[in-house]
Formats: structure tokens, C-alpha cells, sequence
């Protein structure tokens, strides 16, 4: 179990995280549409995570998202890091309802996100453009390159579940051992 703690003035956040899990959650943001959605990640990354964030929401949610990301992803980093003996690919398609969202993955220790969900709006008291945040500070904090893509969806509910969802059954894939694979890249380092 990998432990995380990242404490400013915005926030003050703890993160435990075993990449290789059950899919066990234990999460506290005082977001609640956050917090269903980390569930949802765990539950389909098959990572077990627990998180605890004291937030500025009495401001607004946006620090809370963006540093847990950024808390999670320094979790995500150590446990990936140096690459060795898994996928380092993964991709996965999430449908839910009406709405269909993809995500390609490559464990690259190069940060990229490529973000194509246009929804906008709230989600409960959620604004749903925090959900870009989130895998911006996760993708750029743990060094992964990602694309997530909405194909189709009306629900913001369903579309964001739906990214959050594929974004876990990718790096499900991603860390996949392969006793075969030994650093998998051509250049024999990442």
C-alpha cells in the first residue's frame, strides 16, 4: 500500500492506494458526485483506494478535484515506476445508457491528455468541467498519456461516469503483468 499526503492551504489531502487490489474504496472528498466517481475508478481499475481531503469547498470544488488528482497520481506514479513486466497499453470503451465514452492509454512516463468530453453544466453540485482537472492533474502527475474521447451521450451523468470508468478499465489493462514483457519499449527505458 502506497501512501500520499499533500497538505497547502486549499486543501489537505491523504491517499492510500495498492495498484494491484480488490477494487476496495474508502473516499471522502466532500464532493459527492467526486466521491461516487472515484468509487467507480477503483471499483473498474481493480485498485484498492482510500482518500481523505479536507477542501476550500466553501469556495468552490475545484481545488479539492484537481489536488486529489494530483495526490492520486503521485500514488499512481511511485506504484508504475520504473516500468517493467506489464502491458504499458490499454484502451476500453464504457458505455453507459447513452452515452459511450473511449480511452486510450500508454504508461509512457510522457504526460499527455487529450480530453474530448464537451459537457458542460453540473452534475448534482458538480461542474462537470472539473472532471477535465482531474485526469489533466492525474495524466500529468503520474506521466501517462491519455485520451479520452465522448463517441455519443446526452446524460452528463452518464458521460462523465462513463470516462471516469474507461479511464480505470484502460489502466486496468495497462498494468497488466506479462511475465514476457521485460521494459517495454524499444528505446529499453521509460
Amino acid at each position: 500500500m502506497i501512501v500520499k499526503e499533500r497538505n497547502t492551504k486549499e486543501t489537505q489531502i491523504r491517499v492510500e492506494l495498492e495498484l494491484y487490489g480488490e477494487g476496495k474504496s474508502s473516499i471522502e472528498t466532500g464532493v459527492g458526485f467526486f466521491d461516487h466517481m472515484l468509487e467507480a475508478f477503483a471499483k473498474h481499475a481493480l485498485i484498492d483506494l482510500n482518500v481523505s481531503c479536507q477542501g476550500d469547498t466553501h469556495i468552490d470544488d475545484h481545488h479539492s478535484v484537481e489536488d486529489v488528482g494530483i495526490v492520486i497520481a503521485m500514488a499512481l506514479a511511485e506504484a508504475i515506476y520504473p516500468i517493467e513486466k506489464v502491458e504499458r497499453f490499454g484502451n476500453a470503451v464504457v458505455v453507459m445508457d447513452e452515452a459511450s465514452v473511449s480511452c486510450d492509454m500508454d504508461l509512457s512516463n510522457r504526460p499527455y491528455l487529450y480530453y474530448d468530453v464537451p459537457v458542460n453544466g453540473k452534475v448534482g453540485s458538480f461542474d462537470a468541467e472539473l472532471a477535465e482537472e482531474f485526469f489533466r492533474a492525474v495524466v500529468f502527475n503520474a506521466r501517462i498519456c491519455a485520451h479520452i474521447v465522448m463517441q455519443r451521450g446526452k446524460n452528463r451523468h452518464h458521460v462523465i461516469e462513463a470516462a471516469f470508468k474507461a479511464f480505470a478499465v484502460a489502466l486496468r489493462r495497462a498494468v497488466t503483468r506479462n511475465e514476457r514483457v521485460t521494459v517495454p519499449s524499444t528505446k529499453g527505458v521509460l
